[in-house]
Formats: structure tokens, sequence, C-alpha cells
């Protein structure tokens, strides 16, 4: 009811589950916040599931490039090195808005 009347009254009303969600993708994409641009464009590129090799010749640039900045993403997200996980895959569960463990 008291919905009801902020909105009868001019007012906006947000489902907490939405402003969670929201919330949640801001988180993530403060994590992003320290790639360059050019970072972020490899991400997106690993994260359609190209090989290092394809980024290469898309970007126009050299095999050794695309696996540095790989690497700065890496340890910019500070993805843990574990036997468990594929750090590759963690990268591109950031740039998805997932929870990575």
């Amino acid at each position: 009811m008291e919905a009801l009347a902020t909105i009868g009254g001019g007012g906006t009303v947000l489902d907490p589950d939405v402003v969670s969600t929201l919330l949640g993708r801001t988180a993530t994409r403060d994590r992003l916040a320290p790639l360059t641009v050019r970072e972020r464009e490899v991400l997106g590129l690993v994260a359609q599931g190209r090989s290092n090799a394809a980024i290469a010749e898309r970007l126009v640039l050299a095999n050794k490039t695309v696996e540095r900045h790989i690497t700065n993403i890496l340890s910019k997200l500070d993805l843990p090195l574990t036997t468990e996980h594929h750090r590759r895959v963690l990268m591109v569960l950031v740039w998805l808005d997932d929870d990575p463990p």
C-alpha cells in the first residue's frame, strides 16, 4: 500500500532484488575498472571463445602481446592460481558478471 501511495504521489519505487542486482553489476564493473581499453577488448574476445592466435590476428598484434595482455588481466583481476580453477574461465566469468570462486 505504501508503494502504491508513493507511485500515486508521483514517486518511484524500486524492488530490493532489482537494486541488489544492479549494485552487483556495478561491483563487477568496478572490478574491471583497472583494465585498459585494450585489455577489455582482449577480454571480450576471450569471452567469445577466441584463441590467442585469433585475437592477435583480429587486433593486428603479436601473439606475445596478446599473452602479455592476458597476463595483465589475470593479475589486475586478482584471480587465484590453483589447480581447482582455470583462470581464463574465471576471467570470462568476471566479464559476464558472474561471481567466480
